[in-house]
């Protein structure tokens, strides 16, 4: 009788241009065959969150990468996920890792400013996140749906760093300035490089992308005399009773190994390595030279549910 083939179910919110080449290595390496499920662009992690939810009682999934970190932590909550201190993570800074096992970040990228370089000189452009809600860009802006992905766990920074009050008054300004939502951060990206708008609000990847592709774009790390850019980190989890444990662990000590960051920091999402045994790593991170929100993942997410209430009500479709 043939031996049955070992397996690994990882679900997963990383663009699939990002994660396949990450999960086919550790397939060729491991012999672990790897089913992916992917989410669309379009329900950006909340798909695969609500996946997991339904799955609890019978869950079909060994091991969650999730694209940002909000979403991670809700699911933490519900006990979605079992702890797992991965042998990796004494490599990673505190801020990037649950103490109690639950999750650990990896391999970051920060909320920028894309902007068309045919249709603003460098007389023009915004500074700050803020400086959007000025009348002088109205209609002239996009940002995803911030219920979705690294959108919606920016959204919960704001309330941290802000205050609810003051976020929300903010998010108001920038629907009265008529800001274009779109499906997603990529489709933030495409329509600033075909000029409908001039400037988004997206993630490093997506404006990576698109300037390797020589498309008319260039990105801002916004607020640098204020707040600072918005770091957020892939995390990893590992789910709880899932179908595989051993091979889910075995898949998150790869995720968050030396040779997975250093992969995904020279891919074309150019995701910043945060592990501290990485040559040149802290020189590579924007922290070095640029001014970085300071932020509590956990705060950001803890604020996660009145933002998604507060923004559904303001910018239903």
């Amino acid at each position: 009788m043939a031996k049955p083939v070992e397996e690994v179910i990882v679900y997963t919110s990383s663009d699939q241009l990002f994660a396949e080449p990450v999960l086919d290595l550790f397939e060729e390496q491991t012999g672990i065959h790897v089913l992916a499920v992917y989410d669309v662009e379009a329900a950006k992690t909340v798909g695969l969150t609500n996946r997991l939810l339904a799955e609890k009682n019978h869950p079909k999934a060994d091991v969650f990468w999730n694209s940002e970190s909000s979403r991670t932590i809700a699911l933490q909550k519900k006990d979605i996920f079992a702890p797992y201190f991965s042998p990796e993570r004494i490599h990673f800074p505190q801020q990037f890792k649950d103490p109690d096992g639950y999750w650990t970040g990896f391999a970051c990228r920060a909320r920028i400013l894309i902007y068309n370089t045919d249709m603003l000189s460098q007389e023009d452009l915004p500074r700050s996140l803020f400086e959007l809600a000025d009348p002088k860009w109205k209609g002239r802006v996009a940002m995803a749906y911030p219920l979705l992905g690294t959108a919606a766990t920016h959204m919960g920074a704001l309330y941290a760093l802000m205050g609810q009050e003051k976020a929300e008054l903010f998010l108001q300004s920038l629907k009265e300035n008529a800001i274009l939502i779109t499906a997603g951060n990529s489709v933030v990206r495409d329509v600033v490089a075909a000029g409908e708008v001039p400037v988004g609000i997206t993630d490093t990847d997506d404006a990576l992308v698109a300037i390797h592709y020589k498309k008319p774009v260039a990105m801002i790390y916004p607020d640098q005399e204020g707040s600072g850019a918005f770091l957020i980190p892939n995390t990893v989890a590992l789910v709880n009773n899932g179908p595989n444990p051993e091979n889910g662990k075995q898949m998150i000590n790869f995720l968050l190994s030396r040779q997975v960051e250093e992969i995904l920091a020279a891919s074309l999402s150019g995701n910043i390595p945060v592990r501290n045994d990485i040559p040149n790593a802290k020189e590579s991170s924007p922290g070095k030279t640029l001014k970085i929100m300071k932020m509590d993942y956990q705060k950001a997410a803890d604020h996660i549910g009145r933002s998604d209430t507060f923004c559904r009500k303001l910018f239903s479709r």
